[in-house]
């Protein structure tokens, strides 16, 4: 048997490598997002493997402060990844030997697929999909020096006219990565327009290693979408985890049982956001662990009626008092409007 994806008693197992995961839906690494405390509320909702933020591995080679601060892991937080971004190889070993010294990741992604301009203009993320030859040295040099599973994110290509993902994945699986991450958009979608179900599937069928497919879940039947379109070993969700952690758990069921779970009721949202205000007050500080909650109000509440002024009033919100004595008017609001 390969180290594809196969399903065990009606439960999805994935190797890649040497790592077994018993599901095979995971949490993409979010910039700005993926926080420990994020990660540990995804994981209290069934996911089981995480990655911390995206890392600049020339930031990590010179031990900056604030991105090793990025990299620090709750022990309930395993197994979990790190993403690389980076363009030289010296700074990523510098950057490895960095992690070696301090924490204990059981994969390493190296990015090949962010679409920021700044990024791209630095011959980083999605701007090696036009450098094959780079982007095998990088790789290898990787692996030789990383002891672990070892993996890459790409996209389906640079633009409509350059969709190289088949061969991009196969320098990859002949330069000796563990699986193959993909996003089904190229770098000047960025996030927006259709996903190309159609490349993931052509990956999927050149290459051996297991394909984890990424693009657009948002919901279990997109999630099962994903798997029949595209015959992927996995996925990985991303902004469809944004306020909603619940989606691991339906994608589950639905996986499982093809059974829709109801959306959580208002009361649960409220308990599961105070438990993430929580954490991440202990995380970062009442300071700054207040002021990142703001914006997951807006998630968590997404498409309720009245989440236009608290998203307003959230705003203006400094301490762990105020924010919880806001979120408490919650039901008051919800119950002119909607059933809890």
């Amino acid at each position: 048997m390969d180290c594809r994806g196969v399903f065990l008693y009606n439960r999805p197992m994935l190797k890649i490598g040497s790592l077994k995961l018993e599901s095979n839906v995971l949490l993409a690494p979010l910039a700005g997002i993926s926080d420990s405390s994020f990660r540990l509320i995804c994981r209290e909702f069934g996911v089981g493997f995480t990655f911390v933020e995206m890392i600049n591995a020339r930031a990590l080679s010179y031990k900056g402060k604030k991105t090793k601060k990025m990299l620090r892991i709750d022990p309930h937080d395993k197994p979990i990844g790190i993403q690389l971004l980076g363009a030289e190889l010296p700074y990523l070993i510098q950057a490895l030997e960095v992690i070696e010294s301090f924490y204990d990741f059981d994969l390493l992604d190296f990015n090949v697929a962010c679409p920021v301009r700044k990024v791209c203009r630095r011959g980083e993320g999605a701007a090696l999909m036009k450098e094959p030859e780079k982007l095998e040295k990088i790789l290898k040099g990787l692996i030789q020096r990383w002891h672990k599973p070892v993996t890459v994110k790409i996209r389906s290509g640079w633009d409509q006219d350059s969709k190289n993902a088949v061969q991009i994945g196969k320098v990859a699986e002949q330069s000796g990565v563990h699986a193959i991450f993909i996003h089904g958009r190229d770098k000047n979608q960025l996030y927006a327009g259709s996903v190309d179900y159609k490349i993931i599937a052509d990956v999927k069928k050149n290459v051996r290693v297991p394909i984890i497919a990424s693009g657009d879940i948002f919901c279990a039947q997109s999630a099962q979408k994903m798997f029949d379109e595209t015959g992927c070993d996995g996925i990985l969700v991303a902004r469809g985890a944004l306020g909603n952690p619940w989606i691991f758990r339906e994608i589950d069921e639905f996986l499982k049982h093809k059974r829709t779970l109801p959306a959580p009721p208002v009361s649960e949202v409220i308990k599961t956001l105070l438990k993430h205000l929580e954490l991440s007050v202990a995380e970062h500080g009442e300071k700054n662990g207040v002021a990142l909650m703001r914006k997951f109000v807006g998630w968590y509440f997404k498409g309720r009626p009245y989440v236009r002024p608290l998203r307003q009033k959230v705003n203006t919100v400094k301490t762990k008092k105020e924010f919880v004595a806001l979120i408490e008017t919650i039901p008051a609001l919800a119950n002119q409007r909607e059933m809890c």
